[in-house]
């Protein structure tokens, strides 16, 4: 499948702002069943300055200085991305998770994806021993590690309830968990607490999720938003596999992936630090469009 993505970022500040600095992560990745085809960015004011590096997790990232005095900021970021995974069966064969915990902690390499750089804690996904409890209801000795990631994906669908009032960027975790409700990143960051629990490797995703309009009705233009799922490390033979706590799906063509890392803070589409305006307003529009 090939996909042309629009993401456009506004920001409307009160007052004037004379100085921006802003680190973009908007390049789709090539890899991991996807191809990029084409990227661009277009952003006004026009910045003075703007550099492009790899960070450790290999995501494209964008530094971008405007100097000159501003009230509004767009950012209009245009992808083309060939898509093309094979979904594996949540009930396919896999080793088992206790073999999957024990591999990931003799892994020796300390590069982006080794799976030990995702068993600990980071700063948005804390260890919590409620967490890990009711993610062990999903792993029952000898369990394998596809089958029960499943089940706790499904179990999350299940038990949480889609909210996007009910919480921030900076809710934090256990809050998120007591409530049972949230949005895709919030789901993302439980999955995550509950596998690392347990010892076992979770990488959060973020990205696009292709929507398709109910029978008869229209596609609306910008109506789609970023999306949030989670990698798991299924053993060497099998590598990362992605699930969507949010919807119960494991990772096919509909999902376009953005950036990896621990958890929301490593992948931000967009942050920075802006000098002149105490109050803003932010507007984000999404388009995935399936070209073929």
């Amino acid at each position: 499948m090939i996909y042309d993505i629009r993401h456009v970022t506004t920001y409307a500040y009160d007052s004037p702002v004379s100085f921006a600095r802003c680190s973009l992560r908007l390049e789709p990745w090539s890899g991991a069943g996807q191809q990029l085809i084409s990227h661009t960015v277009e952003i006004r004011p026009r910045p003075a300055e703007r550099t492009v590096r790899r960070d450790f997790f290999g995501t494209h990232t964008e530094s971008v200085l405007i100097e000159a005095a501003h009230r509004n900021l767009r950012i209009d970021s245009r992808s083309r991305v060939s898509v093309a995974r094979r979904a594996l069966d949540r009930a396919a064969p896999s080793p088992s998770w206790e073999d999957i915990r024990d591999a990931a902690f003799e892994s020796n390499s300390l590069g982006p994806m080794s799976p030990v750089g995702y068993v600990f804690a980071s700063s948005l996904v804390q260890v919590e021993a409620s967490v890990t409890a009711y993610a062990a209801a999903s792993f029952a000795p000898g369990n394998g590690i596809v089958a029960g990631a499943a089940d706790l994906m499904r179990r999350i669908r299940g038990d949480f309830r889609y909210d996007p009032k009910a919480t921030v960027i900076s809710t934090p975790l256990r809050e998120v968990f007591e409530k049972r409700h949230g949005v895709c990143q919030d789901f993302a960051h439980v999955m995550i607490a509950g596998l690392r629990g347990l010892g076992l490797p979770a990488a959060y995703v973020s990205g696009y999720l292709r929507t398709i309009p109910p029978p008869g009705q229209p596609r609306l233009q910008g109506a789609d938003a970023t999306h949030a799922w989670v990698s798991v490390w299924c053993g060497a033979d099998i590598g990362w596999i992605g699930f969507d706590p949010t919807n119960d799906l494991i990772v096919e063509n509909d999902h376009i992936i953005l950036a990896v890392g621990r958890d929301f803070s490593d992948v931000s589409p967009i942050d920075g630090i802006i000098v002149g305006s105490r109050k803003q307003k932010l507007g984000v529009a999404v388009d995935v469009l399936l070209v073929e």
